[in-house]
């Protein structure tokens, strides 16, 4: 007796790959399921203690107050620019005297004159 024919070979091999691509299908259905309900109790949670305050707020006569991320879009800004003002300060060595009062008219604001700007005038900050 020989071992199995060809034509079972190829059966088992099907067989095979059908089942691995079966399990692979549930895997990824399986985690799509897992990432869907924690999004969703997740939100669940948020709203669950967004209605509780809301209930709170009516029940103790207070106004109801949104939620809300209060941001200054200038603070960041003067952020952004207060930690660069130190690297782009200009030279405290002024060696011609025309460059020193554009320097010092400049003191101050972290900015430098540039040779290639041409057509600016630098004036005072207010």
């Amino acid at each position: 007796m020989h071992g199995p024919g060809l034509k079972g070979m190829i059966a088992l091999n099907d067989l095979l790959s059908g089942l691995v691509r079966l399990a692979l299908r549930l895997i990824v259905i399986v985690g799509a399921v897992v990432v869907f309900l924690s999004v969703f109790a997740a939100a669940m949670l948020l709203a669950l203690v967004w209605g509780a305050r809301a209930l709170w707020a009516k029940l103790t006569g207070r106004p109801v107050m949104p939620w809300a991320m209060r941001m200054d879009p200038r603070s960041g800004w003067s952020t952004v620019y207060r930690s660069t003002a130190r690297w782009s300060a200009a030279p405290r060595d002024a060696s011609s005297s025309d460059d020193a009062g554009a320097r010092s008219s400049l003191r101050g604001t972290g900015l430098r004159p540039s040779p290639d700007v041409t057509d600016v005038q630098p004036r005072e900050v207010h």
